[in-house]
């Protein structure tokens, strides 16, 4: 039976589970925004307390977004850096489908939707276990977004009660152990080098970083950039 370790680290609060096939044997939590400080130690604490080793495993998978920034880096470094280190192959899963499967029902078109604050949300749109569409939208483009959809999901108590849309419960490492097996069965597994997060939309620095380029280029003579 595989041996899994999945790591959460997108939401309020991180998490780290290890599974044997759909089993979950073992989950820690991580209060809070402590997880880049002791994600590698609660791991390394997990795979001792159940004598297991790095490289027995069978697969690692990470929720690699969209989310927090700083969390969704922490938990994708982590995972990238483990999956090198032991030889082991990586998965990753978005934490939007793992909100749309809290919403059950198989061949459901379900919409989910997480805060990606400034007035906006991250939505994404699955029927049944395909992914339809994810994208970063606007309050007022979610009634279109989830058109035809069956369901509307949030984990975020005031996302819920703004959109209307029914509260599930905020997604962990253990809830997304299904959906990484699922991953490992087709053999989907990610180029450690080229995987990148899933952020659906860049950071603050990205955007500072192609401003002051553009700035520069303009300064330099070349207007029509």
């Amino acid at each position: 039976m595989v041996k899994l370790l999945a790591i959460d680290t997108c939401g309020a609060e991180g998490s780290v589970a290890l599974a044997e096939g759909a089993k979950v044997i073992a989950e820690e939590r991580l209060p809070g925004r402590s997880a880049s400080e002791s994600l590698i130690s609660v791991i390394r604490q997990a795979l001792e307390t159940a004598e297991w080793r790095l490289n027995e495993l069978g697969a690692i998978g990470v929720v690699h977004g969209p989310g927090s920034f700083t969390g969704v880096r922490v938990g994708l470094s982590a995972a990238k850096g483990l999956s090198e280190a032991g030889g082991v192959s990586l998965v990753t899963v978005s934490r939007l489908a793992l909100l749309a499967r809290a919403a059950g029902g198989e061949e459901a078109r379900v919409c989910a939707v997480l805060d990606a604050g400034r007035g906006e949300f991250y939505c994404g749109v699955y029927e049944g276990r395909r992914r339809v569409s994810e994208a970063l939208v606007a309050a007022d483009e979610i009634v279109a977004a989830a058109r035809g959809a069956s369901v509307l999901v949030a984990c975020e108590p005031r996302v819920a009660e703004a959109l209307g849309a029914r509260l599930v419960e905020e997604p962990s490492a253990s809830s997304a152990v299904g959906l990484i097996l699922e991953r490992v069965a087709a053999g989907e597994f990610e180029d450690v080098a080229a995987i990148d997060a899933n952020y659906l939309r860049r950071t603050d620095l990205e955007i500072f970083a192609k401003n002051a380029f553009l700035n520069a280029v303009k300064g330099a003579g070349f207007e029509g950039v």
